[in-house]
């Protein structure tokens, strides 16, 4: 699989993709798609609820659509979903039923995490499919944007 350098690389797209965020008022989360093997992005996200009012529009499954569309398979075993924050049980769904071959993110989700925080459904012996999780991928850049964003709306 991928090493520490590209990992930290490819956090650094979800990162910026992150930051596009705030120009809409969503939580800042950023998601990319990197086909593992060449290390090539091939789709990035960032959350999208407040600005399209849709409650699945977070950076995770904005990225493997169009993952999925630009590698012509649903089936995304050769890929990697690098986040900024661990995934929700409804994005690990999405990236279970890809078939993701790796998840890597940054901050940890104590309250909805889905890749060992609260559930763990990328090491599920009952599911089909298991996923590799790389977490704390430079986490603490991950958590300050949330933190920072969240401080702001509670002084607002």
């Amino acid at each position: 699989m991928a090493n520490d350098e590209s990992e930290r690389e490819w956090m650094a797209d979800a990162l910026r993709e992150a930051a596009l965020s705030l120009d809409h008022g969503d939580v800042p989360v950023g998601a990319v798609v990197v086909q593992i093997a060449s290390g090539e992005v091939i789709a990035r996200a960032h959350n999208t609820r407040e600005r399209d009012h849709d409650p699945t529009a977070h950076a995770e499954l904005m990225a493997l659509r169009e993952a999925a569309r630009v590698a012509g398979t649903w089936r995304l075993t050769d890929y990697a979903l690098v986040m900024t924050l661990e995934p929700c049980p409804m994005c690990a769904g999405a990236a279970w039923a890809a078939r993701i071959g790796q998840l890597v993110f940054g901050a940890a989700d104590p309250k909805a995490g889905a890749a060992g925080s609260l559930y763990n459904f990328a090491a599920d012996p009952r599911l089909n499919h298991e996923i590799e999780v790389v977490a704390g991928i430079r986490a603490p850049e991950c958590a300050e944007l949330l933190t920072t964003f969240f401080r702001s709306r509670r002084t607002s």
